[in-house]
């Protein structure tokens, strides 16, 4: 990671706390044309594993952790990743592997930041 990707997953993890309480434990972006793409890990809170322990509780946090965080940058745009990267923020792709607590979040811009950064 570059200093401004860096930078953005402290974007991420900060966002992630104030929006929903707690941020992923780790968090490794990755510039790719217009792309961030952010690999994060430890993201489950306790209450969310004792969930998914149950019969259908990963499929049910997985719908709904990928609902809610997709809803959540619409409904509060990220403000300080469009003025670090000085790119508009334009969708937001979302995927969670329960079992793993592992996710992965593309976060699409107006422009290339790839050639902007590296």
């Amino acid at each position: 990671m570059n200093k401004v990707e860096a930078e953005f997953s402290n974007l991420v993890k900060a966002y992630r706390k104030r929006h929903m309480g707690k941020g992923p434990r780790e968090i490794r972006t990755t510039f790719c044309k217009q792309w961030a793409i952010c690999e994060m890990e430890g993201n489950l809170s306790p209450v969310e594993k004792f969930i998914a322990s149950g019969v259908d509780g990963k499929q049910i946090l997985r719908t709904a952790r990928t609902e809610m965080v997709k809803d959540m940058y619409v409904n509060h745009p990220p403000v300080e990743m469009e003025q670090l990267l000085d790119a508009k923020f334009v969708e937001l792709f979302v995927d969670i592997d329960i079992e793993k607590d592992f996710g992965m979040s593309i976060f699409v811009f107006d422009q290339n930041i790839e050639n902007k950064f590296r």
